[in-house]
């Protein structure tokens, strides 16, 4: 069945760079320099992504943090805790939103 994302395109991210290649290497520079290991170790840096890719919503990016968790010593049980910081996190982004509505609400009550 043939979808709009495709797995195989994760390898092909670097092509990103061929028509910006300082950008790139800037990207690419700062973006290993984050995920070096440094006050958090690099397990504890592939499990933020790894929540993060979830909350976002990006196949690749679970795709690579889900790899690199492992890969970095993490087991399931930890990788599935941190999906559910990240749907908590999204979940409350959600619903104190409604703050919003109710002033709104309140507002137009006023008039």
């Amino acid at each position: 069945m043939e979808s709009y994302y495709n797995p195989k395109d994760l390898a092909k991210f670097a092509d990103i760079g061929e028509d910006a290649p300082e950008l790139w290497k800037k990207f690419s520079d700062w973006y290993g320099a984050v995920f070096k290991e440094g006050a958090l170790s690099e397990r504890e840096k592939a499990l933020i992504a790894l929540a993060v890719a979830h909350a976002i919503q990006c196949p690749y990016c679970i795709d690579a943090y889900t790899q690199a968790s492992l890969e970095k010593g993490s087991n399931p049980e930890q990788m599935m805790e941190a999906v559910h910081v990240a749907a908590a996190i999204r979940g409350g982004a959600s619903l104190v939103h409604g703050v919003q509505m109710r002033n709104v609400e309140d507002k137009l009550n006023m008039m």
